[in-house]
């Protein structure tokens, strides 16, 4: 743990607030302090218009997703012989998607995909592969307009073949009807795993995250191995937002963690209402597109 408290004072800068505050508010983007009430809602996973819709999603994928249930997703997607297809077409495609998993927003995740690169873009203006990290990294909800049930595509991810941690969404009543949360060989902390194994080869519950990653190793795309932790470990929220699981971790994972919060400030609170013009956007992005996954890609 005193490794990734160094590593995140070098990749962010030691915070000398002592007000009491939040200390992450510091670095969030576009936020003052009129603003801190309405960041403070995001994730608001016990209220809201949507969270019954969310509940039941939530539900569904803590019943369904065991340790074999992913092995089989494995065989079914990673060999990415479902569609060929442009990565711009993928993301204009999402139009047809609402993400059922999320109490923040009820609007297409197209949208969603260029205001996060956009937060990106203002913050981080010399890094390129990060803007087009922020605009693709969802696409792997695709899975969803291919007939795969949301409750394996969206959502937050949390290891299989362990114990399930408390601090998962939902953890106190939606595991109840999950073989492996029973199974003596899996419910324990450490369960299958070595400690320290590192996260590339701990089995993730599968959806978007690991089907993105998969892809894009897939097709040989030449993205920063810190932009492949951002696309394949952002939703895993127990891990990157409550320091759960740290003992699978081993050095590459704790160095890789501060740029997968980094990501995950833009595409949690980049979240608004007002859309962006995506026709106006398009032309930078399918430049990036062409440099870090051009032509078609096999999905």
């Amino acid at each position: 743990m005193r490794n990734l408290l160094i590593i995140e004072k070098l990749f962010l800068g030691w915070n000398t607030n002592t007000s009491g505050q939040d200390p992450s508010l510091s670095y969030r983007p576009n936020l003052d302090k009129n603003e801190v009430k309405e960041k403070e809602e995001y994730r608001n996973f016990e209220s809201g218009s949507l969270i019954d819709r969310v509940f039941n999603t939530y539900k569904l994928m803590h019943t369904n997703q065991t340790l074999d249930f992913v092995k089989q997703k494995h065989i079914d997607w990673t060999n990415c012989n479902h569609i060929q297809m442009a990565m711009m077409d993928a993301i204009m495609s999402l139009d047809q998607l609402v993400d059922e998993s999320d109490p923040d927003v009820d609007f297409p995740n197209s949208f969603h995909a260029f205001q996060t690169a956009e937060g990106i873009r203002k913050e981080h203006p010399d890094k390129d592969w990060f803007h087009l990290v922020g605009l693709i990294h969802d696409v792997g909800k695709i899975m969803a307009l291919w007939d795969e049930p949301q409750w394996a595509v969206v959502g937050d991810t949390f290891p299989v073949g362990c114990k399930f941690q408390n601090s998962i969404v939902f953890r106190g009543n939606t595991f109840i009807d999950n073989p492996d949360d029973k199974n003596p060989e899996y419910n324990t902390e450490f369960g299958i795993y070595e400690p320290n194994c590192g996260l590339d080869n701990v089995t993730m519950s599968w959806g978007h995250d690991e089907y993105l990653y998969r892809v894009m190793k897939y097709n040989n795309c030449p993205i920063p191995e810190e932009g492949l932790y951002m696309i394949r470990f952002h939703s895993f929220y127990p891990w990157h937002s409550h320091e759960d699981y740290m003992h699978l971790c081993n050095d590459k994972d704790l160095t890789m963690l501060p740029w997968v919060r980094e990501f995950n400030k833009f595409d949690l609170y980049t979240k608004t209402t007002e859309l962006p013009d995506v026709e106006m956007l398009k032309p930078y992005y399918q430049s990036l597109i062409d440099k870090y996954c051009p032509g078609v890609l096999k999905w």
